[in-house]
């Protein structure tokens, strides 16, 4: 119960109480409520930025926190070191790789598609460190996306690399005969006087006279297609099938050492020059063919001839004589 106070009135001599006006106590209430309020809210803010006031699992949290951006920033640096090592792998990929097997490189566009969706990484949004939780978690998705490209690249180059193999070793690239073995390149490719009609026709091999049974070599590797005398003029002849649109005939043989069907290797002997078919003397008539259009033999004697051998037998194959067939 509050107290009633007095004062003393001199006019009448005696004690009257004080009346508060009710607008006065209003004032009164409203002045405590805002000074309660403005007391809470300061009570609170100190509160909030006072580490003195932190609880236990405050502290916990906020450790965590500090951990999860030192490993994210260590995670980063790790990444850094990753991409300069998968750049350095897709330039040697582009420039040597994919040059050498001449196929076109792969473009940053195609390792890289997909990654840059902005919804891709929605989920990952409202939160505190969103950006950089999304920022690493893209980086990652991107160096992923470009190993596994990457990987595929390589398994392809593999296999350029095999087909590759094979086809150099498939190519026409050394001489049917032996250079010792060789009386002389008795004619080229190119026009020649027919030794029977003497008229100039088109000579569509070279010939190369050795003496009879002297061993024929298989210039690339490849697969016996015939071994017959059917053909008019060739005589006992082989037509050796090596892929990729070469194919390769040897004619006027004394004798075979190959079957129709066998796998023979480049250097393998298929058999002996003789002077079967339409033959002036005992020699090897040999043809080139690719993708069915007879070339020079010439330009395939890489394989077994040095650059000195090269020019004497291009002189040689040059000269407009007369063939042996």
């Amino acid at each position: 119960m509050s107290k009633v106070k007095y004062y003393y009135d001199s006019e009448n001599l005696a004690y009257r109480k004080i009346k508060t006006k009710k607008t006065k106590k209003f004032g009164f209430f409203i002045l405590f409520l805002l000074a309660s309020a403005l007391f809470g809210f300061l009570s609170f803010v100190i509160l909030l930025n006072t580490p003195y006031f932190e609880t236990p699992k405050d502290r916990l949290q906020a450790r965590e926190i500090d951990n999860l951006k030192l490993n994210y920033s260590i995670l980063n640096k790790k990444i850094d070191e990753l991409n300069a090592v998968a750049a350095a792998i897709e330039e040697r990929d582009n420039t040597i790789y994919r040059t050498y097997f001449n196929t076109a490189p792969i473009s940053d566009e195609e390792r890289k598609s997909g990654m840059k969706s902005k919804n891709r990484y929605a989920e990952l949004e409202g939160y505190d460190n969103s950006k950089l939780v999304q920022k690493t978690t893209q980086r990652i998705d991107i160096l992923t996306k470009a190993l596994a490209v990457q990987s595929k690249s390589l398994d392809e180059i593999v296999q350029l690399a095999k087909a590759k193999n094979n086809l150099l070793s498939a190519i026409p690239a050394i001489q049917p005969v032996k250079n010792e073995n060789l009386k002389r390149i008795a004619s080229g490719f190119g026009y020649r006087s027919d030794p029977f009609t003497k008229a100039r026709k088109m000579h569509e091999g070279m010939d190369f006279t050795a003496k009879t049974g002297t061993p024929i070599y298989a210039t690339g590797d490849g697969v016996i297609a015939r071994a017959d005398n059917t053909a008019s003029g060739f005589g006992n002849h082989i037509v050796i099938r090596h892929g990729y649109g070469y194919q390769t005939l040897y004619a006027h043989l004394s004798k075979y050492k190959a079957r129709r069907g066998q796998r023979v290797k480049r250097g393998d002997i298929i058999g002996y020059v003789g002077s079967t078919g339409r033959s002036e003397a005992p020699h090897l008539h040999y043809e080139v063919h690719k993708n069915n259009r007879v070339v020079n033999p010439l330009n395939f004697y890489y394989g077994n001839i040095s650059a000195v051998e090269y020019v004497a037998i291009s002189k040689l194959a040059n000269q407009e004589n007369q063939s042996l067939d």
